[in-house]
């Protein structure tokens, strides 16, 4: 681990900077704060190279201020890094990512945990990368107007698109000119097979386990992880107990048993660690905090797992995956920014304006408006005025 990074793909301590300090960052040290997995000293004694910060807000800011709460959860995570420079290397690239191994620093990098986050808008995406964002989950537990989640595949929840929707289809084309990366946990089993057959560069389960030991549809079903392998991709494994064993209580073991599944059915190059951490009630004994990790790597260990192996789930795997995600970008660099807005009866509710679309038939032209068409406009651009509290 002083040889290879350990990159994790998913921590939510930035929600808890929200959950339990309302985002006062002022009010916090995490040198010596005990109500969280996650603070600097355990950090060090995990060993620790990059993470993948959390920029998770709840699917009940859908269609309210979802934006507003994320870019407040993405300025968290810069002012991390500003306020423990000497532990905390804001990243964007995986030169960064080695750049803060080299000076013993943890390289954070930002991944935005659900398409609501965006709001629908392919501006506010590429806003996002701008911030520094390079992963979206492209759903949390909520449908979106334009992809279904993992709640679909229960029937919990009815499907809405059959998937991804024209405009989700959008979505992963203009995160892959981005260089963005694309993470399915959370999703459908149909969205995880369409992305897979859809994206130019390898895909991600940010924090997914092996369903075949877990039937818990958040976890990834062999013939999914063979067709990872296929396509280069990765899956890094949770530690929540509820996805480890289906049940509220699991061992370090136990963990253990979803990567040596994962090796034995679709190979150990796409295997990597995404704890869930700070996100999560319950993790399993013997991974209580993130200062475990050298834990479970030496069970790994003594399974038989070789050296080169746990040097690519450490970090080399999700390092291959980052760089070909970074060449699809810079292959497609000719490629001019989409800029076609989803289709406004798909996003249209109280707490939205309809700024921008005009009418048109199915050859671009401008269709005549009816008397009754120019008053519903009229009144749309009142609304803009006037107050709600629908929202």
């Amino acid at each position: 681990m002083k040889e290879t990074p350990l990159i994790d793909g998913h921590n939510d301590l930035p929600w808890q900077m929200r959950k339990q300090f309302n985002n006062q960052l002022n009010k916090v040290n995490l040198t010596t704060i005990e109500t969280t997995h996650t603070n600097i000293p355990k950090i060090k004694a995990g060993h620790l190279a990059a993470q993948f910060w959390s920029t998770y807000v709840p699917c009940d800011t859908q269609h309210k201020d979802a934006v507003r709460q994320t870019l407040e959860q993405i300025d968290i995570i810069h002012r991390m890094c500003d306020a423990y420079p000497e532990s905390f290397m804001f990243a964007t690239s995986s030169q960064d990512i080695m750049d803060a191994f080299s000076q013993k620093k943890t390289a954070s990098l930002i991944g935005v945990e659900g398409g609501h986050s965006i709001d629908s808008s392919l501006g506010i995406l590429r806003i996002m990368y701008q911030l520094g964002v390079r992963y979206l989950t492209l759903a949390h537990s909520c449908n979106t107007p334009w992809v279904d989640n993992w709640r679909v595949d229960t029937g919990s929840e009815p499907p809405e698109h059959n998937g991804l929707s024209p405009f989700g289809i959008q979505v992963i084309n203009e995160m892959n000119r981005l260089g963005m990366l694309i993470d399915v946990a959370h999703v459908s089993e149909k969205v995880m097979n369409q992305v897979l057959d859809l994206s130019k560069a390898p895909i991600i389960f940010s924090h997914s386990s092996a369903y075949s030991l877990c039937h818990h549809k958040r976890n990834v079903p062999d013939a999914v992880l063979k067709r990872l392998r296929e396509k280069a991709g990765i899956v890094m494994v949770n530690f929540y107990n509820d996805y480890v064993t289906c049940s509220h209580t699991a061992n370090l073991s136990q963990v253990a048993d979803h990567f040596d599944h994962i090796k034995k059915v679709a190979g150990h190059s796409i295997i990597g660690f995404g704890s869930d951490y700070d996100g999560v009630k319950r993790v399993p004994q013997g991974l209580e905090d993130v200062s475990k990790f050298p834990d479970l790597v030496a069970e790994l260990l003594r399974r038989g797992w070789t050296d080169i192996e746990i040097k690519g789930v450490l970090g080399e795997n999700m390092l291959r995956v980052f760089k070909e995600v970074e060449r699809v970008r810079d292959s497609l660099k000719n490629q001019p920014p989409d800029d076609v807005p989803i289709a406004y009866e798909q996003v249209e509710n109280a707490c939205r304006t309809s700024h921008g679309y005009i009418p048109q038939d199915s050859s671009g032209s401008l269709v005549s408006q009816s008397p009754l068409l120019l008053a519903l406009a009229t009144l749309l651009s009142w609304s803009y005025w006037a107050p709600s509290y629908s929202c």
